[in-house]
């Protein structure tokens, strides 16, 4: 049988949630690297892939996704994982409500900070760290009397988030104020099939 195959950066915290989840899932991928220093992410084969020349992809088939938080669902649902994606709508809309944060404050406070401490992105490194300021205790207040993000049990919720809350102090983000924040990485981390991001 043919596998789904990943086109991935190892350092992209997108690309990592994807093979984080697919580890914990028991996921087999076809993992591929795009060399995004060379411009391979710009060649017109990965263009018709994704215009927006961006990783993660996946190709499954005649199937082609973009957009980690799409791959996550789109695996979940495929593999039937609904330990991982529930069917119930609140748990759901739960999940989704955190794809969501993933993909905008997160995405633009912490991951923008590594971008800037990291790969040198033009980004303005204040306005980042204030960002990820404002976000950061949020999240931990939601932890202090949950497990999980979004459900009784891990979730693609937890795969989304995780990634570049753990990589923060890359960045140059503390994570020290946070402990509820803290825990819940270390649960994480404790999930048999857990893999870091330089698996």
């Amino acid at each position: 049988m043919t596998l789904p195959v990943l086109y991935n950066c190892p350092p992209s915290g997108n690309c990592y949630k994807v093979r984080l989840f697919a580890a914990l899932a028991g996921i087999d991928l076809d993992i591929r690297d795009v060399d995004l220093v060379a411009g391979a992410h710009k060649t017109p084969m990965f263009t018709a892939l994704n215009p927006w020349q961006q990783v993660p992809v996946l190709e499954d088939g005649e199937t082609v996704i973009w957009d980690s938080q799409a791959i996550l669902v789109y695996l979940a649902e495929k593999h039937d994982k609904t330990e991982w994606w529930p069917s119930k709508p609140a748990v759901r809309a739960r999940i989704v409500k955190w794809l969501s944060v993933s993909a905008n404050e997160i995405q633009h406070g912490p991951a923008d900070a590594r971008l800037v401490k990291k790969f040198d992105s033009p980004l303005r490194y204040d306005d980042v760290v204030t960002a990820s300021r404002k976000i950061l205790p949020i999240i931990d207040r939601h932890l202090a009397d949950r497990v999980w993000l979004a459900g009784e049990g891990p979730t693609l919720a937890d795969c989304a988030a995780y990634p570049y809350l753990k990589l923060a102090p890359e960045g140059g983000v503390s994570l020290e104020a946070y402990p509820a924040l803290r825990q819940w990485l270390g649960r994480i981390e404790a999930l048999p099939g857990y893999i870091t991001v330089e698996a």
